[in-house]
């Protein structure tokens, strides 16, 4: 399946702590409100008069010199303001007993599900507090042995492994590694039975997918390198080129995207099983692609153009023969799967295989078999067909959840899956495809008791009337008296879905009598085209209303109130937390916006930013577009004289898909207008980037400073 990236930015989980509020007496309440004793004192951030005009008016971008990565004044602001934050949240009380509990609740083996790979079984496991997960392998029932481990990559694991693909027959296998946490990648190709590298890395390598075609060689993707910062230069011209084993990188042939005619922000390929053809998708935004066809049965065959707009969304699933087997949302919102003749491929002949539903559909083949994955208000529904479209079964889930996983090989007669949801830690499933039965392969080692507590769906009603789904997960028996403390996370963009999964943070919330809440927003894949339409451009205020609204639906069912309320996001959802943080200051106890996108009026000059427009539109397209986004940008919108809620803005500095300098200028703008005494603090990683790949002990130290900060600030005093 075509490799399509989602240049929004990942979702960033949460890894768990242990928290304990005060009694309920209204003498212990007075106390749990009163100012908190830390003082802060910022920085002196200078101001630099830079103005734009967009449309005949003027914007003051006093923090512009910020956006410079490479300059020793932005370097030294950075030192200055990491000086404050870790001298804050270091004095928390409870600091160290959270990170020591953060570590015991992440030290549990961790292992992925089982996929087969030539002549072996192969399967990612982290022991417990590793850095990165090491994949191990196995022959048939011979012994289990270190395939590759990314603990070796670097010393403080901050070198991960980003990528891992084989040969069709196993014997060949690249993997991409990213170093301190960038976006721009190197290559290795090895040989699987030695283990041994077979000739010097790739290099700078970006947003690729590796297509392997036979054991010739593989397609993968790329930018030139940009002129000025690679962490923050504009890189607008994706390429695919194939790169022919043994010989240099500098002799790749550009397969696509070297002409102005082929332009695009995004270019992935795709070979089918069989290696006799290739597939293209060109894409100039997350969402929409061209898609182009090669018969690499036939020398020198020509490029087809299967789809020549990008209206519409397809990617190949399988082949069988010259079968072609996609899935589209091509007059199908919510996804359908259909066929068609390599050598007919135009949409005229297309035929439904598996036809759209009410329900979004995403889908899987293995065993020789389909397995639609639906959405049923974000709760996984699976059914099983033949490759004829015939149903053969739904397989049985053990609950209301996400199931994920269900590939592999068509010559596969066991597949996996796995299952989680927000109580239940993930278990793997293996599946009898012929027979649809499920056996348990692998239970969690996670020390948490899910019959205690509940995790349920409501639904609330948004500003415009629109219900929008929610889960809550809690303790049985919470008592609603407005004194929970609650984490509310959203997302709403990009057609990401957030779909119910386990984390060690969410147990720890939960055990200490804690409510963890997940909104379905517009602009989410939940349900389908529309909804993710319903949260883009002149749109976009809906996903603010939606998460506003869940938090008016928190507080009036007594759940939680405004002084025990963090809202937390990540990439896209750190402009959420930005935008209801300065909407809605009174809503909110906490504000934890997370590598967010902060500037709307300058994002797309940035990397590969440019692509996010059809979620967001630019300040470039008209005045109406640039008065919508200048209305709700989190740093053009901070005002003085107002109390905003204590934030806690974190970023990485080698952030090269959200550039830090959004979260740079917020923070700047931030402190220098907080009428009130809630801090307002940044947190910048060092040698870290967008949240992917990140070492398990960066993440530890991370969430002990974010949980500590978000507690203390609640004012609860004992843990």
């Amino acid at each position: 399946m075509i490799n399509r990236l989602v240049a929004a930015g990942v979702l960033l989980a949460l890894t768990g702590c242990e928290l304990q509020s005060q009694t309920t007496s209204s003498a212990d309440a007075q106390v749990q409100t009163e100012k908190q004793t830390l003082a802060v004192t910022y920085p002196v951030t200078t101001k630099k008069e830079v103005v734009d005009t967009y449309f005949g008016t003027e914007v003051v971008d006093p923090y512009r010199w910020l956006e410079d990565d490479r300059s020793e004044e932005t370097a030294q602001w950075v030192k200055a303001q990491n000086e404050v934050t870790f001298n804050y949240l270091e004095n928390i009380p409870y600091r160290d007993k959270l990170e020591k509990r953060l570590a015991e609740l992440m030290d549990y083996e961790k292992v992925s599900a089982p996929f087969v790979e030539g002549d072996y079984t192969y399967f990612y496991k982290n022991d417990g507090l590793q850095n990165q997960a090491v994949i191990y392998r196995q022959k048939g029932d011979g012994p289990v042995e270190v395939f590759l481990d990314p603990n070796t990559f670097s010393e403080d694991g901050t070198t991960s492994l980003a990528g891992l693909s084989f040969s069709k027959d196993g014997s060949l296998a690249a993997y991409q590694i990213s170093e301190g946490g960038s976006d721009w990648r190197k290559v290795i190709i090895i040989d699987t039975k030695t283990k041994k590298q077979l000739e010097a890395p790739l290099v700078d390598v970006k947003f690729s997918g590796l297509a392997w075609r036979g054991n010739t060689g593989f397609y993968y993707s790329s930018y030139d390198k940009p002129k000025g910062s690679e962490l923050s230069a504009k890189t607008d011209q994706h390429k695919l080129y194939f790169h022919k084993l043994g010989t240099k990188q500098s002799a790749d042939e550009v397969v696509f995207g070297a002409s102005a005619e082929q332009k695009s922000r995004y270019v992935f390929g795709d070979v089918t099983d069989d290696a006799n053809y290739l597939l293209i998708s060109a894409a100039d935004s997350t969402s929409g692609n061209r898609l182009y066809l090669k018969d690499l049965s036939k020398a020198d065959s020509k490029l087809i153009t299967v789809l020549s707009n990008t209206d519409t969304d397809t990617e190949l699933l399988t082949n069988d023969g010259s079968k072609l087997y996609f899935v589209t949302n091509r007059n199908a919102p919510n996804k359908k799967v259909v066929t068609v003749d390599a050598n007919n491929s135009a949409p005229k002949n297309w035929k439904d295989l598996i036809a759209e539903t009410e329900h979004v559909l995403n889908v899987s083949e293995g065993a020789g078999y389909l397995f639609a994955r639906y959405m049923v208000d974000a709760i996984s529904k699976v059914e099983q067909y033949d490759m004829q479209g015939k149903l053969v079964r739904e397989i049985a889930l053990p609950g209301a959840g996400s199931a994920t996983g269900f590939g592999g090989k068509k010559e596969q007669e066991v597949l996996y899956y796995s299952f989680t949801n927000y109580k239940m830690p993930t278990t793997i499933f293996s599946l009898n495809a012929k027979t649809g039965e499920s056996k348990v392969h692998r239970k969690s080692n996670a020390k948490f008791d899910s019959s205690e507590y509940v995790s349920k769906q409501v639904f609330y009603t948004s500003k415009d009337g629109t219900k929008v789904p929610m889960m809550l997960t809690h303790k049985k028996g919470i008592e609603l008296n407005g004194k929970n403390p609650t984490i509310l996370y959203g997302y709403g963009g990009f057609n990401v879905s957030l779909t119910p999964r386990f984390s060690a943070a969410m147990a720890a919330w939960l055990e200490q009598g804690g409510v963890y809440a997940v909104p379905n927003l517009r602009g989410g894949g939940e349900y389908g085209k529309k909804w993710h339409v319903a949260g883009t451009k002149m749109q976009k205020q809906n996903v603010f209303d939606d998460f506003i609204a869940a938090a008016e639906h928190l507080i009036s069912e007594k759940y939680t109130s405004s002084q025990y309320l963090a809202v937390r996001g990540g990439s896209n959802g750190g402009l959420l937390v930005g935008a209801v943080l300065t909407q809605r200051p009174d809503l909110f106890k906490v504000a934890l916006p997370a590598v967010g996108v902060l500037d709307m009026l300058r994002y797309h000059t940035f990397t590969a930013g440019a692509g996010w427009a059809y979620d967001y539109g630019t300040a470039n397209d008209n005045k109406d577009m640039f008065n919508y986004l200048h209305g709700y940008s989190p740093v053009h919108n901070v005002k003085k004289g107002i109390e905003y809620p204590a934030t806690l803005i974190t970023t990485g500095d080698h952030d090269d898909r959200v550039v830090p300098a959004h979260s740079f200028k917020f923070a700047a703008q931030l402190q220098e207008n907080q009428a009130g005494t809630n801090p307002t603090l940044i947190r910048i990683e060092t040698n870290a980037g967008h949240g992917a790949g990140t070492p398990t002990s960066k993440i530890i130290d991370q969430y002990a400073d974010i949980f500590g900060f978000t507690l203390y600030n609640m004012g609860i005093k004992k843990l």
